[in-house]
């Protein structure tokens, strides 16, 4: 049995016991509908944290200081929004993060540039850090204004390791 068997089998014997306590309780009726909210929202927040345990792409922010290890571009077409997939491996107290992270960024036209350039550098043999900063906008909830996630990326050469005097 795989984990993701495990998982939804998990979520069944929730799904069972919902039901259980639905019928054959003597439960108020706030109390039942407090119970299937619940449980719908389990089921949202497992789909979303599954996403990250399986692999998929984090759609979250990139880290604020990273290393760049690959890009994938996918341009937009009709019917199709375009997607910018990153392979970075974030910079944490100046030392490179144990394990990459893969990135689903939306699709931007510099961005695409920026990345183009990167890749080659990396090609050629030499390494890319990169910088994510949070764009400034209009203070508030930033669920209520549309592209209040979006970064400025700048990506530039590893500086060469200056070795102590002999």
């Amino acid at each position: 049995m795989t984990s993701t068997d495990a998982v939804l089998w998990a979520f069944v014997a929730v799904l069972f016991v919902l039901g259980l306590a639905l019928v054959a309780s003597r439960w108020p009726v706030w109390a039942k509908a407090g119970l299937v909210a619940l449980v719908t929202g389990l089921y949202f927040w497992s789909d979303t944290a599954l996403e990250d345990v399986w692999g998929w792409p984090s759609r979250h922010a990139l880290p604020e200081k990273f290393v760049l290890l690959a890009a994938v571009i996918e341009e937009p077409s009709k019917g199709k929004e375009g997607a910018l997939y990153v392979w970075v491996n974030a910079i944490e107290n100046g030392k490179p993060a144990p394990q990459p992270r893969a990135y689903k960024l939306p699709y931007a036209k510099d961005l695409h540039a920026l990345l183009n350039e990167g890749m080659k550098k990396v090609r050629q043999g030499v390494s890319q850090v990169g910088t994510a900063e949070p764009k400034r906008g209009p203070k508030g909830l930033s669920w209520l204004r549309p592209g209040a996630d979006e970064q400025n990326v700048k990506i530039r050469d590893l500086p060469a390791p200056q070795l102590p005097e002999k």
